[in-house]
Parts: C-alpha cells; structure tokens; sequence
C-alpha cells in the first residue's frame, strides 16, 4: 500500500516540474528565436558588404594604376620637350660657329670683312651665307615651337586626365571607406544581437535549472513523507536515489606563426608557396606587405603579385591588369599558381589555383588569407597563367 501511495506522489511532483519547465520556455524560446533571426539578417548584410569590399577594392586599384601610367606618360612628354630644346641649342651653335668659320676662312678680316671691305660682290655673298645661316636657324627655331605646342597641348591633356584619375582614385577611396565603415557597423550590430542571444540562452538556463531544483525539492519532500509512512508499519520498504554529473574540458593551443623562409621551388609552385605562407595575414585594401613587415595585409591582387613577385615574375597591383598580363588557360588545364579571375576583365577579384578543387586568396575585410574551396561559379570569368 505504502508502494501504490508513495509512486503516485513521486509522479505528481514530476508532472508538476515538467508543467513548470514546459511553461518556462515558450517566451524565452520565441525571444531568442527572434534574436537569432535577425543575427541572421545581420550576417547576411555583412556577408554581401565584405563580397562587395573585393570588388570596391579592385575597382581603386584600376584607378590608381590608371593615374600612374597618366603619370609616367606627362614625365615621357616633358622629357621629350626637354631634349628638343636641348637639341636646337645645340644646332644654332653649330650653325653659328660653322658662319663665324665659314666667313674668317675667306681671308682676312680686312679683305673679308663686309665692314672693312669696298667689295660689293663679297659683301653680298655674306649677306646671303648670313641669310641661309639664320634661315636654318629660324627653321629649326620654328621647328622647336610646333613641337613644343604639340608636346605641351599633350601634356595639358595628360594633366586634365590626371585631375580626372585622381577625382576617380578619390572616390574608390571613399566607396572603399564607406563600405569598410558599414562593415564594422554590421559588425557591431552582429555583436549585440549575439549577446542578446547568449543573454536570452543564459536567462532560459536559469530558469530550467530553477525549476528543476523546485522540482527536486517536491520529490525529497515526497520521499521524505512516504519514508515517515513507511516506518509506521513493521516492514519498510524504501529506495535510494543517486544523481551523476558530468564535466568536459578543453584546452586550446596558441602560438605566432613565423615568417616562412623563401619558396624553394620556381614558377607556378614556388608562387603557391609563397602565397601559403602568408595565410593567416589579414585583408587590407590597397594591401601588398608580407608578414613580418610593419603592418602586414593583402588584398587580392597584391597577394598573387607579391607571391608571383618572390619567383622573379612581375604583375601590377591589380586584377584587371593581371588577366590582361597573363596567357588564358582552359579550367580542365589548371596548374598551381595559375590566377583564376572574377568579374569583367578581372576587374573585381583574383585568387590562386592551389590544386585539384582548392585556391588561396584573400577574400575581404575583416578576413584573412586563407585556402578555401575552388569557386567556378560567381562572377568567374577565366584563368590564366603569367
């Protein structure tokens, strides 16, 4: 009898506890729910802000290396502007020493000279040799100023284009900007709905355990009651209860990464390489500083020029110009270290063919160089191979 009273008991308070538990968790569930999807919204903000950042970063890369031609080419033209007027100094002291030879080697100065000589044939002569002599000199001078017209309107053009580049550099700079700033504020956002959730998580956790321990208590005070019943008779009967617990522990291991020593192979290999040794540096727009420099980062196209840089191979600081620098390569002939390029003309990303299925790159803002799988799809334009 006792048994039939005491089993009863022990299941009201269990029914009880699983009700309270029950009716615990249906608002803290819905809130965290809430919270985890818009965490989710979040991250998929984030996710297409740093997708974007590649793009925005390699869009000022075309800029900047567009001002620098522009650059090179105002340096070219005024070096050639130089040099006429350096040549035509030349060539009017020529022609003036070879009238002032020409005009001694006659005779003497008395016989010779127009202003001592009564010669009226011999003056003339002079009067002509002098005449071809300026006329070539004012030919050449002539020549001088159509060239410098023609060389300075080019440099006014190549200055206009220059004011233009820089405005273009100048904006990438502040869509880069922009776009880096909406990321840390993602960022942020990211931050505080993840610690909402941990708060909501931790607040539902209490209060299971605060009505698990409710619970616990209502079955020790039936325990308690059928035990003071139990010795009310001669034969007792009674039972033991026991609780286990369990417990894990982790340890994580950290060290620095050290700088690897120089590829030991060469070509598409000795770039791979190169670029493997660099993972974990971050992403920096504009970036192309290897570890151990001051402030280490990459973007996409500095990390595949500086890797292809360390096996003798130059490639400008830009995807667009990198596809353009390399030989196409069909997908079904891929080798190590052959660039595989993404937008049009390769002008918003680069990464680097590790092997079968694998490419090395670094991605975007707020990630680091990293060997991920191989993407096809996504904007992939084609391959190639410096």
């Amino acid at each position: 009898m006792l048994q039939r009273v005491g089993i009863p008991a022990l299941t009201v308070v269990t029914v009880l506890a699983s009700t309270v538990l029950g009716l615990a968790r249906p608002a803290a569930g819905d809130a965290i729910s809430d919270a985890k999807a818009k965490a989710a919204a979040i991250e998929a903000q984030l996710s297409q802000a740093q997708n974007e950042m590649s793009a925005l970063s390699q869009q000022y890369d075309a800029a900047q290396y567009h001002l620098t031609q522009i650059n090179s080419n105002i340096a070219t033209t005024k070096a050639n502007i130089s040099a006429d007027e350096t040549q035509v100094t030349q060539d009017k002291a020529t022609l003036s020493r070879a009238a002032v030879a020409n005009y001694i080697s006659d005779g003497t100065a008395a016989a010779q000279n127009p202003i001592f000589s009564g010669n009226e044939q011999t003056v003339g002569a002079t009067t002509t040799y002098n005449k071809v002599a300026e006329g070539d000199i004012s030919l050449a001078v002539d020549n001088l100023h159509t060239a410098e017209n023609s060389l300075n309107a080019q440099v006014g053009q190549l200055q206009g284009e220059q004011s233009q580049a820089q405005a273009q550099v100048t904006a990438e700079q502040n869509a880069v900007a922009q776009n880096a700033q909406a990321i840390q504020q993602q960022k942020g956002a990211l931050a505080q709905e993840q610690g909402q959730i941990a708060q909501l998580v931790q607040q539902q956790q209490q209060a299971e355990a605060a009505a698990a321990a409710r619970a616990a208590a209502q079955r020790q005070a039936a325990a308690a009651a059928a035990a003071a019943a139990a010795a009310a008779v001669p034969t007792t009967s009674g039972g033991g209860g026991g609780n286990s617990a369990s417990s894990a522990s982790s340890a994580s291991l950290a060290g620095l990464q050290q700088a690897a020593p120089p590829p030991s192979a060469a070509g598409g290999a000795g770039a791979v390489q190169a670029a493997e040794s660099q993972i974990g540096v971050p992403y920096v727009w504009g970036g192309e500083s290897p570890k151990g420099s001051a402030s280490p980062g990459f973007d996409c196209s500095g990390l595949t020029a500086w890797s292809w840089g360390q096996v003798g191979v130059g490639l400008p600081h830009y995807s667009g110009a990198q596809m353009a620098d390399s030989a196409p390569v069909p997908v079904n002939d891929l080798q190590p270290g052959d660039l595989l390029f993404y937008g049009a003309g390769g002008s918003q990303h680069v990464a680097m063919y590790v092997g079968p299925g694998q490419m090395i790159e670094a991605p975007y803002t707020g990630a680091s160089v990293w060997i991920t799988s191989l993407r096809l799809g996504g904007g992939f334009v084609g391959a190639g191979r410096p």
